[in-house]
Protein backbone atom coordinates (compact mmCIF):
# COMPACT_ATOMS: atom_id res chain seq x y z
CA UNK A 1 0.00 0.00 0.00
CA UNK A 2 1.55 3.45 -0.92
CA UNK A 3 0.34 7.05 0.28
CA UNK A 4 0.54 9.70 -2.16
CA UNK A 5 -0.13 13.57 -1.85
CA UNK A 6 -1.29 14.84 -5.54
CA UNK A 7 -1.93 18.58 -5.36
CA UNK A 8 -4.36 19.66 -8.13
CA UNK A 9 -5.48 23.47 -9.03
CA UNK A 10 -4.27 24.30 -5.68
CA UNK A 11 -6.16 21.44 -4.10
CA UNK A 12 -4.29 18.75 -2.17
CA UNK A 13 -5.72 15.15 -1.86
CA UNK A 14 -4.63 12.22 -0.46
CA UNK A 15 -4.28 8.90 -2.45
CA UNK A 16 -3.89 5.29 -1.25
CA UNK A 17 -2.62 2.97 -3.62
CA UNK A 18 -4.08 -0.49 -2.70
CA UNK A 19 -3.53 -3.38 -5.03
CA UNK A 20 -7.01 -3.38 -5.93
CA UNK A 21 -6.79 0.60 -6.86
CA UNK A 22 -3.21 -0.30 -8.96
CA UNK A 23 -5.71 -2.91 -10.43
CA UNK A 24 -8.26 -0.25 -11.29
CA UNK A 25 -5.61 1.77 -12.89
CA UNK A 26 -4.28 -0.72 -15.10
CA UNK A 27 -7.66 -1.74 -16.25
CA UNK A 28 -8.46 1.82 -17.23
CA UNK A 29 -5.05 1.88 -19.09
CA UNK A 30 -6.11 -1.30 -21.20
CA UNK A 31 -9.76 0.45 -21.16
CA UNK A 32 -8.27 3.85 -22.63
CA UNK A 33 -6.17 1.63 -25.18
CA UNK A 34 -8.75 -0.22 -26.61
CA UNK A 35 -11.55 2.23 -26.93
CA UNK A 36 -13.00 2.44 -30.43
CA UNK A 37 -14.34 5.25 -31.75
CA UNK A 38 -15.85 3.76 -35.42
CA UNK A 39 -18.32 1.78 -33.75
CA UNK A 40 -20.62 3.83 -31.50
CA UNK A 41 -22.08 0.69 -29.29
CA UNK A 42 -19.54 -0.57 -28.50
CA UNK A 43 -17.78 3.33 -27.59
CA UNK A 44 -20.96 3.80 -25.47
CA UNK A 45 -19.89 0.17 -23.40
CA UNK A 46 -16.26 0.69 -23.23
CA UNK A 47 -17.39 4.94 -22.09
CA UNK A 48 -19.42 3.30 -19.25
CA UNK A 49 -16.66 1.10 -18.22
CA UNK A 50 -14.26 3.55 -18.20
CA UNK A 51 -16.65 5.82 -15.90
CA UNK A 52 -17.35 3.08 -13.74
CA UNK A 53 -13.42 2.19 -13.43
CA UNK A 54 -12.69 5.62 -12.71
CA UNK A 55 -15.50 5.69 -9.88
CA UNK A 56 -13.98 3.01 -7.80
CA UNK A 57 -10.62 4.79 -8.42
CA UNK A 58 -12.12 8.16 -6.82
CA UNK A 59 -13.19 5.89 -3.76
CA UNK A 60 -9.73 5.78 -2.69
CA UNK A 61 -8.92 9.90 -3.10
CA UNK A 62 -9.11 11.82 0.30
CA UNK A 63 -11.05 14.63 0.78
CA UNK A 64 -13.50 13.25 -2.58
CA UNK A 65 -12.42 14.88 -5.24
CA UNK A 66 -13.82 18.07 -7.10
CA UNK A 67 -15.28 17.56 -10.18
CA UNK A 68 -12.61 19.92 -11.95
CA UNK A 69 -9.64 18.12 -10.65
CA UNK A 70 -10.80 14.35 -10.82
CA UNK A 71 -8.91 14.30 -14.62
CA UNK A 72 -5.88 15.71 -13.18
CA UNK A 73 -5.82 13.34 -10.21
CA UNK A 74 -6.63 10.39 -12.12
CA UNK A 75 -3.75 11.22 -14.63
CA UNK A 76 -1.53 11.63 -11.54
CA UNK A 77 -2.62 8.45 -10.14
CA UNK A 78 -1.59 6.42 -13.49
CA UNK A 79 1.79 8.44 -13.48
CA UNK A 80 2.40 7.27 -9.83
CA UNK A 81 1.41 3.68 -11.20
CA UNK A 82 3.71 3.46 -13.86
CA UNK A 83 6.09 4.75 -12.19
CA UNK A 84 5.94 2.57 -9.51
CA UNK A 85 5.40 -0.66 -12.24
CA UNK A 86 9.16 1.23 -13.42
CA UNK A 87 10.76 0.50 -10.10
CA UNK A 88 9.86 -2.70 -9.10
CA UNK A 89 11.27 -3.55 -12.77
CA UNK A 90 14.20 -2.49 -12.19
CA UNK A 91 14.85 -3.83 -8.65
CA UNK A 92 14.08 -7.43 -10.36
CA UNK A 93 16.50 -6.53 -13.00
CA UNK A 94 18.99 -6.19 -10.29
CA UNK A 95 18.22 -9.05 -8.33
CA UNK A 96 18.31 -11.25 -11.51
CA UNK A 97 22.02 -9.60 -13.01
CA UNK A 98 23.18 -9.98 -9.10
CA UNK A 99 22.76 -13.78 -9.23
Amino acid sequence: MITKQITVNGNTYKVILTDQVISYVNSLKRLYENTSYEDPETFEQVSSEIAATVGEIATAIDPPADEGDLDGIIQEIIRSVDSRAAEMEQQLSKSRSSR
